[in-house]
């Protein structure tokens, strides 16, 4: 939980590049947790402590929880339990920012107390927490000044992470939303919504990144791109356009209506108003999201 939370921490302090930042999430699948970022992340060892650890170990080919309890850091006990601990995903994230140089063990544990105390982590209903985090997630995304209808997007925006973390995963980081006059697309399925206003939406990514979003959505594994994996982003697009349209309808009594779906490859998308992008990075590619307020 909160690697997207902590990811876009990242990104607005400067600490990481978005290059890095996804460079890092592909990383983070195959990456196992390191008792010395476990002892942090409990408390029971400082980030100096945990360094003159891994220093020792260049000396003595011992295990980093055998040399923790000669040194004195820690317990017999508290080894035993460190065994038995999860990390939980943003920790691993910054546990491979330290392996890659990108921050030290004591950068690493200054941010972890800022973010802790920014984003108030304790612990709370799953439910609850989740709300909690996306609320503070939509408050830190930029908006654009010439950004159209204001409540209606973020009340789309809010919608569409909501999904993301319940149909693909909560690994992702959106990155500040863009104007463009254009968008260049790779493989893009868009969709109409017409009613009270007018609005275009589309969903935009690789091939590659295309395979593992379908493969993630229905739970199945793609081995090529094909009508398969098409169909899915088109589902997964018509299914969060479609939930939208009925909240708009219950809770604003706006009426929208669903266009079908359409196909995009390798072709400039535009409208007569500003399209917006809005970067979204999973550990297995960035999905683009576009959308347009045609007309009011």
């Amino acid at each position: 939980m909160h690697t997207q939370f902590f990811g876009n921490f990242l990104l607005n302090k400067g600490v990481v590049t978005p290059e890095q930042l996804i460079e890092a999430l592909k990383v983070q699948s195959s990456t196992h947790k390191k008792f010395g970022t476990l002892a942090i992340h409990s408390g029971y060892m400082s980030a100096s402590e945990v360094a003159d650890v891994y220093i020792t170990q260049t000396h003595y080919d011992k295990r980093f929880g055998e040399l923790a309890v000669e040194l004195g850091y820690l317990t017999p006990e508290q080894v035993d339990k460190l065994l038995t601990l999860q990390l939980p995903n943003y920790m691993l994230l910054g546990q491979i920012l330290v392996d890659q140089k990108i921050v030290t063990h004591i950068e690493l544990e200054n941010l972890i107390t800022e973010y802790k105390s920014e984003y108030e982590i304790y612990e709370l209903d799953m439910m609850e927490e989740q709300k909690t985090m996306l609320d503070k997630l939509l408050a830190d995304l930029y908006l654009p000044d010439d950004l159209q209808d204001t409540q209606n997007i973020i009340t789309y925006i809010t919608l569409l992470f909501n999904n993301l973390v319940r149909f693909i995963g909560e690994d992702f980081t959106p990155l500040n939303i863009m104007t463009l006059p254009e968008v260049p697309t790779n493989y893009c399925v868009s969709q109409m919504i017409d009613g009270t206003f007018s609005f275009l939406s589309a969903l935009d990514m690789d091939s590659e990144t295309a395979i593992a979003f379908a493969g993630r959505y229905v739970d199945e594994e793609f081995e090529e791109f094909d009508e398969y994996v098409s169909a899915s982003m088109e589902d997964f697009l018509n299914l969060h356009n479609g939930l939208y349209s009925v909240n708009m309808s219950n809770d604003y009594t706006l009426e929208l209506h669903l266009q079908p779906p359409a196909c995009h490859e390798n072709t400039a998308l535009s409208t007569e108003c500003p399209c917006y992008l809005l970067p979204v990075i999973y550990s297995f590619g960035t999905v683009n999201f576009i959308f347009s307020i045609t007309s009011s």
